[in-house]
């Protein structure tokens, strides 16, 4: 049975895509999401005129929720590496920053775990006044895999980077943007607006000049490719411990994956 295609591309023009990810009640990470995003980070590196892609949701509540507990962990785990010698997960979050192409997060709701570590991966992230995000690992036990410990330091500086990271808790639109997890706030009903207009006016300049101009960013601060395999097996190690169990089923009982259980005030109800 072929799984859904959660990346739904809509080709603006040759320099410019939009692309809207839509999985489920919550809009959550699994195996079938780490394998379309290879095929698409591989489409978006070989497209000769593609200069600006915008990442939506489906989903005005959830950009992206966070990986599914309960996919498959064999499938995930037997995962052959990709050419980098990377798991394909952590493969993709290295490449995608990588890309030539300016990728624009449009974060509306919720972005937390996977979903966060999804839009640090991105160039630029804009947000609504309803985003939310957030790296929630720690309260369930587990190492965030997605390198964001990788990324959050240059963004937001060491002493917040560990408060995002060990806190595990909510970071709403505003601080969010204070801190620097996000580059600004639009209001309400302004996001996709303004998301457009900076994408269309960044796809009608010269590509080479874009790509070579964030190449020289990238070189003096993106995370080395060993970095993110030294975090993916640091949650591989941790994650699913035994001894962890119940923090996963609490939330589960809460209505974890569930669009109006613990999903919505999940850094509060994460330390409960």
């Amino acid at each position: 049975m072929s799984s859904h295609e959660q990346f739904a591309v809509e080709e603006v023009s040759p320099s410019y895509w939009r692309i809207t990810f839509s999985n489920g009640e919550v809009n959550l990470i699994d195996p079938d999401t780490v394998e379309q995003l290879a095929e698409l980070v591989t489409r978006i590196e070989q497209a000769p005129e593609l200069t600006a892609v915008v990442f939506r949701s489906v989903n005005p509540d959830f950009f992206m929720a966070h990986w599914d507990f309960l996919s498959d962990r064999s499938r995930v785990a037997a995962m052959k590496p990709a050419a980098s010698g990377l798991h394909p997960y952590a493969d993709n979050m290295y490449r995608l920053a990588k890309v030539p192409a300016v990728t624009i997060s449009e974060i509306n709701g919720r972005a937390r775990g996977g979903g966060s570590e999804f839009v640090l991966a991105t160039d630029i992230r804009f947000a609504g006044p309803n985003a939310v995000l957030g790296q929630f690992e720690v309260g369930v036990g587990s190492v965030p895999g997605g390198n964001p410990s990788g990324r959050l330091p240059h963004l937001v500086g060491r002493g917040r980077a560990l408060e995002i990271l060990l806190g595990g808790d909510d970071f709403p639109a505003d601080l969010a943007a204070e801190y620097g997890y996000v580059n600004r706030v639009l209001p309400e009903g302004e996001l996709e607006r303004f998301v457009d207009a900076f994408a269309r006016r960044i796809a009608g300049f010269d590509k080479s000049a874009v790509a070579q101009t964030k190449a020289l960013v990238d070189a003096e601060s993106l995370p080395t490719e060993e970095s993110h395999g030294a975090s993916l097996m640091a949650y591989f190690k941790s994650a699913g411990r035994p001894e962890n169990a119940h923090r996963v089923r609490s939330l589960f009982e809460r209505g974890l994956q569930k669009p109006d259980g613990v999903e919505l005030d999940l850094g509060r109800r994460l330390a409960e």
